[in-house]
């Protein structure tokens, strides 16, 4: 796995040069979705750092995190569709499955609270 800086994955670490996990290839429309969500998450968080600025009332501040986090949440089960469908089935093709489904298992156990 890459390495961490206050509890976030460096993707660009060796993991992903290992030959026993397969790449990671999704389609442009896919890729183009996930990063125009991500990319109007970006602006919420912004926002909402501009409204702590402003001293605004913390119920107002909460709700945006809120609403932040239902689209971090949207924007994973999207990438996690999209694993099931394409990389597992993949995988299971080519012989790996037990691989892809260990690595699955060890984000999921990062990603859902416990």
């Amino acid at each position: 796995m890459g390495t961490t800086h206050n509890g976030i994955t460096n993707h660009n670490s060796n993991h992903h040069k290992d030959k026993s996990v397969h790449s990671h290839s999704h389609s442009e429309e896919s890729q183009r979705k996930i990063i125009n969500r991500l990319s109007r998450i970006e602006g919420h968080v912004r926002g909402i750092k501009t409204m702590v600025n402003e001293d605004r009332d913390c119920p107002e501040v909460l709700i945006q995190i809120a609403a932040i986090r239902g689209a971090l949440d949207r924007v994973a089960r999207i990438i996690l569709d999209e694993h099931l469908s394409e990389c597992i089935t993949r995988a299971a093709e080519d012989g790996s499955i037990d691989i892809e489904i260990e690595a699955l298992k060890a984000a999921l156990d990062r990603f859902l609270p416990s």
